[in-house]
């Protein structure tokens, strides 16, 4: 670890990493950061929301350009493989290096953005570069609600160039981005007792590749919950099914890995519904032989359940999710990119409900509102309760952007290549900040990234010190006041 470069940035990196950081419990990295910008005798500020500001002044010669805003979040996706015995409360992230890529052990990585503000954090520390003066902002819970840049003041930074270090495709720069809500919908249920002669069993899909649900939505990955959704609508049309429990897919923003659900059937179909189980795995193997190469498919005998959800609720619920759209609804008139599209996140019994969550993002506020309603809409009808968030704006491009102008001339001057300047079908900070702060003239960046929201989470080694160049490059072409 101590050998990867650039070392500054890494070393960052690797401290970062050490400190426990979900959203919504970041003030351990709170703490940590003040702390951090206090030793360093710089200008280190908290506000009601939780954001930090840490204040570095121009270096000599540079006292006359704008100032320019550094952003990245603090909080981190937690999200373990089954197996993996670990806190994120608690422990620290295990990373290691295979070839190229930087991992983590049965976990997410942290790198989204905790690479972003390990870059931040070395500029904080450095005095051999040059730049003028400068705005490192680091902001929290951007992974599960954007309350951090939700609720930042709009005096908490005066900087008005702004780049956002929270993107994850080297040579590409980010000028605008989706907005997106969260839709969720809650069943009601009552239990009631299984008859005589019932076999029950698991279900349980897992293995699949993940991802962003915004970034990754258009790579045609399976959703583990709407899989076992398929699966049960197909059974329920064929027996006397019931289903005991199900806990399915996690987080919002993440495309589900796996998916798990408790079930009984009459004991003379159990062979049957064996049969089909098998037959469905292979169909779904061969409907995704490209994505997804380590699905896999378990059917286990369990102890005879006493009860189960009442019929009528676990029928209206599977059709539900059968019906309910998932993935890209529809793609930019003008660009290769998404503009709408739907995520089927989770599907959690507790003891008296059935909570579904979901997110829906579009480069267009209608549209988004009309995915929203979609949603809303199946699940109205199966009898659910259902709400939708408030959500969050987009992002639009700026076309006479000086930031833009001197990423993409330090960029062909570096790596004697075109950057791609490009939209992108996730939810960014910039969004909010282009209401708050009017005017405000961003782009965003970082490197490569693959696997986020997952455990498959990982960095792309070299990309970090090309980034690194980019932006001390933008930094040292900062425009005059």
């Amino acid at each position: 670890m101590n050998n990867l470069q650039p070392q500054s940035v890494f070393k960052c990196f690797a401290q970062v990493n050490q400190i426990p950081r979900p959203s919504k419990q970041e003030e351990k990295m709170i703490e940590f950061l003040l702390d951090f910008g206090k030793k360093l005798g710089l200008d280190t500020r908290r506000d009601e929301a939780g954001n930090v500001i840490i204040r570095k002044p121009a270096t000599p010669g540079m006292e006359d350009r704008q100032t320019i805003v550094l952003q990245s979040h603090m909080d981190m996706v937690c999200e373990k493989n089954r197996d993996i015995d670990f806190d994120f409360t608690k422990d620290a992230i295990q990373t290691y290096v295979d070839g190229e890529w930087m991992k983590a052990k049965g976990t997410t990585l942290g790198a989204d953005d905790g690479i972003g503000v390990a870059m931040e954090m070395a500029l904080l520390e450095a005095n051999d570069i040059e730049h003028g003066p400068l705005e490192c902002v680091f902001t929290r819970d951007e992974e599960t609600g954007l309350t951090g840049a939700e609720g930042m003041q709009s005096d908490f930074m005066t900087g008005r160039l702004l780049v956002n270090l929270d993107s994850e495709d080297e040579g590409q720069i980010f000028v605008s981005c989706a907005g997106g809500c969260r839709t969720f919908a809650q069943f009601d249920y009552t239990e009631e007792a299984l008859p005589a002669g019932f076999f029950t069993f698991s279900l349980a899909i897992k293995g699949l590749t993940g991802g962003h649900s915004g970034d990754d939505i258009d790579k045609k990955r399976a959703n583990a919950n709407k899989l076992l959704a398929r699966f049960l609508y197909l059974s329920q049309q064929k027996y006397d099914l019931r289903l005991v429990d199900i806990q399915a897919g996690g987080l919002h923003n993440a495309i589900p890995r796996e998916a798990w659900c408790l079930c009984a059937v009459p004991t003379k179909d159990k062979e049957s519904i064996t049969v089909d189980w098998n037959l469905y795995q292979a169909d779904v193997e061969e409907e995704y032989s490209v994505t997804e190469k380590t699905m896999a498919f378990v059917l286990e005998s369990e102890t005879p359940a006493a009860k189960a959800i009442n019929k009528d609720c676990s029928q209206r619920l599977i059709k539900a999710l059968q019906a309910v759209d998932n993935g890209v609804f529809a793609y930019c008139q003008d660009l290769d990119l998404v503009e709408t599209s739907s995520n089927l996140a989770s599907i959690h019994k507790t003891e008296k409900t059935i909570d579904v969550n979901s997110s829906q993002r579009s480069s267009i506020y209608s549209a988004r509102v009309n995915m929203a309603n979609t949603f809303a809409a199946v699940f109205e009808l199966a009898g659910a309760k259902v709400e939708i968030g408030e959500g969050y704006p987009g992002w639009k491009m700026n076309p006479n952007s000086e930031i833009l102008r001197i990423a993409v001339e330090q960029y062909k001057r570096l790596f004697k290549k075109d950057p791609i300047v490009r939209g992108i079908h996730a939810g960014l900070e910039c969004g909010l900040f282009s209401e708050k702060f009017p005017g405000m003239d961003m782009i965003s960046m970082g490197p490569t990234l693959r696997g986020v929201h997952s455990p498959d989470e990982k960095l792309l080694i070299p990309t970090v010190q090309m980034v690194w160049d980019h932006l001390l490059a933008i930094l040292k072409e900062a425009p005059k006041v």
